[in-house]
């Protein structure tokens, strides 16, 4: 650095710049800066070979139980199984006195799911019966006067005929055997209006018991029972709550009928008659096909266009078709084959053809 002095002061030469101090050789080397790889890449990359990973692994299990290509003698069609609800329901209005069932128990018919008060109808039952007893005792009364009057009717025939054969020996007077015979006539009279007594009491006792039986019967109803084999679906009333006649408290499913609806084009529904055989393949067991029939076929169209006039139009048209699993199967699988499954119905609507491979199996 050089200092020159001037007249106005000292003047300062600016230092050499450094890129003048560098001589850059012909043999050094370009310098590469190295960034780390981003977050992002690191996970997309992850990512792909997670999604071929799966990808795999869903198309080795796709064919694995994958179905061949069904033959034009199979009918097909998406669905859910179902199973027949069923209300259990109070047959008088009254309280709730005690559940003894909850949603998703399995229940057997004549199995009681509630109990309604029926306090009232205890204290009916009650006075019915006093009712009872005091027929009973008339109809006693009756009878032991009834008793009487044809012991008092045997007797005066008895004198009667006493008086004749005396009125015909002369020992006795015709006004006394007119007595006899009045007094007979008497005799029969009042044995016949016990014997009456006897059945208007009788009557009175027959009644006082029906409408004991009938109180009877009156409790036993509010006893709610299951009707058929099943499991409870919804419960809808608690303990406490007042329902009217015909008030809810359980629904039901019938396991004993169970089915898959599906829909069927035009022309595979005209195939399909009651009493086919088909299985049933659900989502959740797909290598156990379930034997089944159909048991329903719409006789009208579900799905039907405004103008029917081309052949493409005639099938869109859509036919509901019941497939319903054998009862006995039902009820025996009935934690296996429940309702709300969803899954596949095949129809075979050619008998003389045996079923693929892959839907011959049954439930075991």
């Amino acid at each position: 650095m050089t200092d020159r002095q001037t007249g106005e002061g000292i003047e300062v030469a600016a230092p050499a710049s450094a890129a003048q101090d560098v001589i850059l050789s012909p043999h050094a080397k370009p310098v590469i800066e190295h960034h780390p790889p981003s977050r992002v890449r690191v996970w997309t990359r992850r990512l792909l070979v997670l999604a071929l990973v799966v990808g795999g692994a869903g198309g080795l299990y796709w064919r694995a139980h994958r179905i061949a290509p069904l033959p034009v003698w199979i009918a097909m069609g998406n669905g859910r199984l179902e199973a027949d609800p069923i209300d259990i329901a109070t047959k008088f209005a009254g309280r709730i006195a005690e559940l003894r069932a909850d949603e998703g128990d399995k229940v057997s018919a004549g199995q009681v799911v509630a109990l309604m008060d029926t306090r009232d109808l205890q204290q009916s039952l009650k006075r019915s019966e006093a009712q009872v007893e005091q027929a009973k005792r008339v109809v006693e009364q009756t009878m032991a006067t009834r008793t009487q009057m044809e012991s008092s009717a045997k007797l005066a025939e008895r004198e009667l005929e006493r008086t004749e054969k005396l009125s015909k020996s002369g020992y006795a007077t015709r006004e006394l055997l007119d007595q006899r015979q009045q007094a007979l006539d008497a005799a029969k009279a009042l044995q016949s209006a016990a014997e009456h007594r006897v059945a208007e009491a009788e009557k009175a006792l027959t009644a006082a018991e029906h409408d004991a039986e009938l109180v009877r019967v009156n409790i036993a109803d509010n006893a709610l029972v299951a009707p058929r084999d099943g499991r409870i679906h919804y419960r809808l009333a608690n303990v406490g709550e007042i329902l009217g006649v015909g008030g809810k408290v359980f629904t039901m499913l019938d396991t004993s009928y169970v089915y898959m609806d599906i829909y069927l084009p035009a022309r595979q529904a005209g195939q399909v008659k009651l009493g086919d055989p088909a299985r049933i393949v659900l989502d959740a067991f797909p290598d156990t096909p379930i034997p089944a029939k159909v048991s329903f076929v719409a006789d009208k169209a579900q799905f039907t266009p405004k103008m029917v006039e081309t052949k493409s139009d005639r099938e869109r048209l859509m036919f509901r078709v019941r497939v319903r699993v054998d009862p006995t199967l039902a009820r025996a699988r009935a934690d296996e084959v429940r309702s709300g499954l969803p899954g596949v119905a095949y129809v075979k609507l050619d008998d003389a053809q045996n079923w693929p491979e892959a839907l011959q199996g049954t439930v075991k």
